[in-house]
């Protein structure tokens, strides 16, 4: 029988299907931007208004929509398409040239919406809110990654900025970031790959099964992503209590593997980290004694325990039985009692050192030796979710939302080809896009059946 795979809740090819109209008017529809406009048209008073903030609004929504990479691109389209200039919102009656905003008056509504960031974090919020009411298990399991977006401007290195003012053409608040990315060859041969751009990180934590963001946040392209990571979950928990009292699980590359980071996961917020280990331990270093004397237990840097039998020394990998959450261990056993292996010495395996943060208990029973390990041994390598096991797998492959979230940043929204320069143009970019890229999952998450939904969900 052929397998069909299960298809997510919404697919983005659809979405990229619908007509051109429809697609905005999805967003337009979702979008709960009133307390936005209401304070953006109080500042404007009772001055003139030959171009509405809210017809303009709904065309600066319009470009990311359509993926225009300037303003004077979305103006020639507004100019050319009546139609999309009354589903903006301007006047159907007026000629184009009249109807359409000059690129002025778009330099003035942007640097508008640039003194009004909070009330568009809030807009991000309230999409996160009814889609957390909408999707069943939302939130659950989570991811973590940073993009870094290049600066088209001249880096500083060239120019002396210090002390400069920004005028919008060069860039004083970008800086210069690195990525060094290192993998093993099946022939064992090291390589190692730096990556190097000028500009900034979009920092994004995201729903890993419904692949939509719950966070972000925008810094220069120095900044640590281990150090940045806790600020998202201090803004997720202060902002969605709820939304991170569900979670279970975030997965992240080694970029994350901080103590800190392991520790805040587990112990704050009860979320399970799922980072690979960074290879930092000696060369030629392969396994560490577990317990402090004259043991025959030892581990590997991922936490895999091993035991050398007491009658002929072979080496026997241990057999994960899970964690222990009262008492914030893992629990191994031997394999030659679960798997029912001939084991020459095990009646003289038995416990023979002990340390405050590992226990085991003999070998000569039934039920064979059993060894706890605490997580606190090492926060790093004993996870609360072993890495050998298959649900440590299956939730690492989690991580790839995030990369599609990326793509889908790059490719839809324009963010390989654009002209942002300057922090505050590049998180008003970011939030914008990111919130129209819920606005448009909740506008499908809303056409679909309400008897339907649970049947369409991913597991």
């Amino acid at each position: 029988m052929a397998i069909i795979p299960q298809r997510r809740l919404f697919s983005w090819d659809e979405v990229e299907n619908l007509g051109d109209l429809q697609r905005l008017a999805l967003v337009l529809k979702a979008m709960p931007d009133e307390a936005l406009m209401c304070a953006l048209e109080r500042e404007r008073g009772h001055g003139r208004d030959d171009y509405p903030v809210r017809a303009v609004w709904n065309s600066v929504l319009a470009g990311i929509v359509y993926q225009h990479v300037s303003v004077e691109s979305l103006r020639r389209e507004l100019g050319r398409n009546a139609q999309l200039r009354q589903l903006c919102g301007f006047d159907p009656l007026k000629k184009a040239e009249e109807a359409v905003p000059p690129s002025w008056a778009y330099t003035r509504f942007l640097g508008a919406l640039m003194a009004h960031q909070e009330e568009l974090d809030a807009i991000f919020d309230e999409l996160l809110e009814r889609l957390a009411g909408e999707l069943p298990g939302f939130g659950r399991h989570l991811a973590c990654d940073s993009k870094g977006i290049a600066s088209h401007a001249r880096a500083r290195g060239e120019g002396n900025y210090e002390g400069l003012e920004p005028d919008g053409r060069r860039d004083t608040d970008a800086d210069f970031g690195r990525k060094t990315y290192r993998g093993r060859d099946k022939d064992g041969t090291l390589w190692e790959k730096v990556v190097s751009w000028f500009g900034y990180k979009l920092h994004l934590l995201v729903e890993a099964d419904y692949e939509l963001p719950v966070g972000y946040k925008v810094t220069r392209a120095s900044a640590a992503d281990n150090r940045v990571a806790p600020q998202l979950l201090e803004d997720l928990q202060s902002n969605h209590p709820a939304l991170m009292e569900r979670a279970r699980s975030l997965a992240a590359d080694k970029a994350y593997d901080d103590s800190a980071l392991h520790s805040k996961l587990w112990e704050t917020y009860g979320i399970a980290p799922i980072i690979p280990r960074r290879e930092d331990w000696k060369d030629g270093e392969l396994t560490r004694p577990l317990l402090e004397g004259a043991d025959n237990i030892v581990y590997d840097i991922e936490g895999r325990l091993s035991c050398y039998g007491p009658g002929d020394g072979r080496v026997h990998q241990m057999v994960y039985a899970g964690f222990e959450r009262e008492r914030d261990a893992q629990k191994w056993r031997c394999p030659a009692a679960v798997w029912g292996l001939q084991c020459r010495g095990r009646e003289d395996c038995a416990s023979t050192g002990s340390a405050p943060r590992a226990t085991s208990r003999g070998c000569a029973n039934a039920y064979g030796r059993a060894v706890r390990v605490k997580r606190s041994k090492d926060v790093r390598t004993f996870c609360p979710v072993a890495r050998p096991s298959p649900k440590w797998e299956r939730l690492y492959k989690g991580r790839s939302a995030v990369e599609r979230v990326n793509s889908r940043l790059d490719v839809s929204f324009g963010f390989e080809r654009h002209f942002i320069r300057g922090m505050a143009k590049m998180r008003l970019r970011c939030g914008l896009a990111l919130a129209v890229m819920l606005a448009m999952a909740l506008g499908r998450v809303r056409q679909k059946r309400r008897d339907l939904m649970r049947s369409l969900v991913a597991a």
